[in-house]
């Protein structure tokens, strides 16, 4: 199941359906730096973030012992607020340092002052927490490093990690509570640095979140996550260029199609599907999806000596047009009705796959590429770029992390060092369209440097034929023209919902027969 995700205190003042939005490092330093120049205080932000984990840890678990590791900036301040505000509300409380509290600049010493009793080093948290009788029966709070952290955990800090984790395998582990994002973790690459970072029971961050909280393997060491309006002043925020999203229905709902009461099919987009001549299934699976999402008609494309397979198995609704060659698959394609195509699910790795991607490119067609449309291109993917910059129709490639390593390998390289978000937005530029990276941690791209980040999908998705439905759903939102960036984030999102609500035992068979329960529920969740 997904983690949870809570918005603490209100979504942030003025800024509308914002709940969506993801701050990236430089969102971040921006909002503290555009706040201060408009008079709210860092101090008051420091209080108001403290607060709001004193409220997060006080909402959740009941009085026990409690260790503070405070580091030395603005993390470590919020350290020593959570600790005042705690003391006073009855908690025993002790706070570690790493360095000495003179060598604490700004707001982080101003709050180390206000601390009125002993603070310990990193060396003393190591005897007393290791030396704890139960030491499930503490709470951690862990305010050591931020967002901004670059460098693995060293020191007595990695001591502390790894005896923590430890604790945790074994069962033991003190209820743990990370500010911002647990340290180790790289707030925009969702890194875990050197693969050591403490493991969080709850985070709550300020704001926004990052994009380490949803990339995998920041991801799985965030727990709950709350994300806590600290005041930021909302007409500062709204002068922030945000371009990383969390996708959501908050994302894209106001471009999705609602059904015109005079309307006909062809207003709702004629979608062709290029089947295969041995793996017949998966272009099956991608009409129906494509269907099931609402595309007025649904042709598969079907070389002659296949068009018996297809006939007498795909669903009645769903034309099957037989051609011969790549004249034959352009002729179908070249009647106007026909907006939209999706090729790849079992297409072949052939010279002729490759064409019919080409040819529905040159004739202007909205076009998802799935699967063997991929990787087709993997000797020359320039021949598909040239192809993509040239065409006048909408584009979403759907590479799971194989196949983006065949299109795009110099940049699949650099995934350790830039993360799969920045790597995906440079997919899309190159490409000059929609790029969907699959995963457990979907990223969606546009070439404007649009990316959203999709949270919900379940591991019952790691099933064979399942990026076929997703590149049916993607296929059938185009075809109903929803502007393609939107398309391919509400397509992977009700992918996930319906893997969410069927559970498990999923087969691909079952996401487009789950569909019309997760629309009937759209308004509810939008």
């Amino acid at each position: 199941m997904c983690s949870i995700d809570t918005i603490a205190k209100g979504l942030v003042k003025g800024m509308g359906n914002s709940a969506m939005n993801i701050f990236t490092i430089a969102n971040a330093y921006a909002a503290d730096q555009k706040s201060a120049e408009n008079g709210v205080l860092g101090l008051t932000l420091m209080e108001n973030a403290g607060q709001a984990i004193a409220d997060a840890i006080v909402e959740r678990w009941s009085k026990r012992p409690v260790a503070i590791l405070s580091g030395p900036g603005n993390n470590g301040g919020d350290g020593f607020v959570v600790a005042r505000l705690l003391k006073k509300a009855g908690w025993p409380v002790k706070v570690y340092l790493p360095v000495d509290k003179s060598a604490l600049s700004g707001d982080a010493a101003t709050n180390a002052k206000r601390w009125r009793a002993k603070v310990g080093s990193f060396d003393d948290a190591i005897k007393d927490l290791t030396l704890a009788d139960h030491p499930q029966d503490l709470l951690l709070v862990d305010a050591i490093f931020g967002a901004g952290l670059s460098k693995p955990l060293g020191g007595s800090t990695k001591v502390l990690a790894l005896w923590l984790n430890h604790q945790r395998s074994i069962g033991h582990c003190p209820v743990i509570v990370c500010v911002d994002v647990p340290s180790g973790v790289h707030g925009d690459r969702g890194h875990v640095l050197a693969g050591l970072a403490f493991k969080a029971d709850l985070t709550v961050t300020f704001g926004y979140p990052k994009p380490g909280h949803y990339l995998y393997p920041g991801r799985a060491h965030r727990g709950e996550l709350v994300v806590a309006d600290i005041g930021f002043p909302g007409d500062v925020l709204a002068d922030i260029k945000v371009q990383t999203f969390h996708n959501t229905p908050a994302l894209w709902a106001d471009q999705f199609g609602h059904l015109d009461q005079q309307g006909h099919k062809y207003a709702r987009g004629h979608l062709v599907v290029l089947g295969g001549d041995k793996m017949c299934g998966a272009a099956r699976l991608a009409a129906l999806a494509a269907r099931r999402m609402g595309a007025g008609l649904v042709s598969i494309a079907v070389p002659d000596d296949a068009f018996s397979i297809y006939a007498s198995s795909v669903h009645p609704g769903t034309l099957v047009p037989s051609f011969k060659g790549l004249k034959g698959f352009r002729k179908i394609l070249s009647d106007p009705r026909k907006t939209t195509c999706v090729i790849g699910p079992g297409a072949n790795l052939c010279k002729g796959t490759a064409n019919k991607v080409l040819a529905a490119l040159n004739l202007d067609k909205n076009c998802v590429a799935d699967a063997d449309a991929l990787s087709i291109f993997e000797d020359d993917p320039k021949i598909l770029f040239a192809a993509l910059k040239k065409t006048a129709g909408d584009v979403v490639l759907t590479p799971h992390g194989g196949e983006f390593g065949r299109l795009f390998p110099d940049l699949a390289k650099k995934q350790n060092k830039l993360g799969k978000l920045e790597i995906t937005r440079k997919a899309a530029k190159r490409a000059g369209c929609v790029v969907i990276y699959k995963g457990p941690d979907t990223t969606i791209a546009a070439p404007d440097g649009r990316a959203a980040i999709s949270s919900n999908a379940p591991p019952t998705l790691a099933t064979a034929g399942t990026g076929d439905v997703l590149a049916g759903f993607v296929g059938g939102l185009m075809a109903q023209n929803m502007p393609v960036f939107q398309a391919a984030c509400a397509a992977v999102w009700f992918h996930g919902e319906c893997a969410n609500q069927f559970g498990l035992g999923l087969i691909a068979e079952d996401l487009a027969d789950m569909l019309p329960a997760v629309l009937k529920n759209h308004a509810k969740l939008c």
